[in-house]
């Protein structure tokens, strides 16, 4: 028989509505409420940097390249479709996918409305797989036709569909500037929304081949490649691979670089994360060595007891451990219930609402982060054992004569 173990148990079950057993659920509830916070934290800083980073890579992609210019307007220099660059991506270490676009700017006009645009042109090639949850209305164009005027199919934002009043299946005129300046008949067939002003106020998606047109580009002339990585977190060395495949007279941009105030304020949030992480960790070690004194001050006379009959200060100190690390184990799996509970209500019914124009996303996002849920688990552990471990150390103090005539 394990004696620091059975000693614990008879510890842990006291009397109920004794002082010992309140202050054991206060221990208790304080890992449950504090483990509970960290997991809801965490889904929901994986949610935002997440749904943020989704969002940014519908336009922005991960990295792009692009001919060098000193052009600062829309109007693109073009590079050849079929550089080393793009059919030999797939062997690039580090590269997911890559996928060619242009970009031209134009006026959508309606009888009493107009706005800019800028008008994205996609290829065949085009991953629509990121668009699936920001599709509000319609669907996406179909684009790559074997037709040498393009599709005149067009995506445009929920921003611009309220602006120009205009609904999925509606025909709206698109001028494009020049001399003379040229229009199109555009069928509008989607309406997408991300909550980026910065792009739900610009960017319409449609048929690189109508680009190519207006240009007067040929069907293997591009403006740009938008290049995905497979790990974004080794975005630079990646960068570095693609680079070296690159002809000298292009330019390689990051996503972290075009779209920096975003991914600033995504690092500042990691920022508040450790120090929540720190707060709650020092808050939840506090109390439970609280905990244990007074449930060593309470035991007193025990303590007295087991040493007149031969116990010795390891084997005690390891029965408060016991007891210790019991309220550990019960306030971890209140708080996985309560924090894992809250976090499926949030992803399963989304009860708590954002304002899009703020937060970029209309409600709180949810990242179910398994590793990251068991780390916060064990660093608990870890963290509160060495915390309960130092106050045993007074039990070497405690004189047995002394402990017999303690009085509570």
């Amino acid at each position: 028989m394990n004696v620091p173990i059975f000693l614990a148990r008879k510890v842990r079950h006291a009397p109920e509505g004794s002082f010992s057993a309140t202050v054991t659920r206060v221990g208790i509830i304080s890992i449950a409420l504090g483990l509970s916070i960290l997991i809801v934290a965490f889904a929901v800083l994986f949610g935002f940097k997440n749904t943020i980073q989704q969002k940014i890579f519908l336009f922005g992609a991960h990295l792009q390249a692009s001919k060098f210019t000193n052009n600062s307007s829309y109007q693109e220099t073009p590079i050849a479709l079929n550089t080393k660059l793009y059919r030999d991506s797939t062997r690039i270490p580090g590269v997911q996918h890559i996928q060619a676009v242009a970009l031209k700017a134009g006026i959508l006009k309606t009888s009493n409305e107009l706005t800019g645009v800028v008008l994205k042109g996609v290829g065949k090639d085009y991953d629509w797989n990121l668009f699936h949850g920001s599709i509000v209305a319609g669907t996406v164009p179909t684009v790559g036709a074997d037709t040498g005027t393009g599709s005149t199919q067009l995506l445009i934002s929920q921003y611009m569909a309220n602006q120009l009043q205009v609904k999925v299946g509606q025909n709206i005129p698109l001028y494009f500037l020049g001399n003379p300046p040229r229009a199109r008949k555009m069928t509008v067939v989607g309406i997408y929304e991300t909550g980026l002003e910065e792009v739900d106020k610009t960017i319409a998606l449609g048929d690189i081949r109508l680009i190519q047109r207006l240009n007067k580009w040929g069907p293997d002339s591009v403006g740009s490649y938008e290049i995905f990585v497979k790990d974004f977190n080794r975005l630079d060395a990646t960068a570095n691979n693609i680079f070296d495949e690159m002809t000298p007279d292009m330019r390689l941009t990051r996503v972290t670089d075009q779209y920096r105030p975003l991914f600033d304020w995504m690092v500042l949030l990691d920022r508040n994360m450790v120090i929540l992480l720190a707060l709650i960790t020092f808050v939840a070690s506090f109390n439970m060595v609280s905990v244990l004194l007074v449930l060593m001050m309470e035991r007193t006379p025990m303590i007295g007891l087991l040493k007149a009959l031969g116990g010795s200060d390891p084997l005690i100190r390891r029965m408060f451990l016991f007891v210790g690390l019991n309220m550990v184990g019960w306030g971890l799996l209140i708080g996985n219930i309560v924090g894992l509970g809250i976090c499926f209500i949030q992803d399963r019914f989304k009860l708590i609402p954002l304002d899009p124009k703020n937060y970029f996303m209309n409600y709180v996002p949810i990242v179910w982060d398994w590793p990251t849920i068991l780390a916060l688990n064990g660093a608990t552990i870890l963290l509160i054992a060495f915390a309960l471990w130092l106050p045993t150390f007074i039990i070497n103090r405690i004189q047995p004569v002394k402990a017999l005539a303690f009085k509570k």
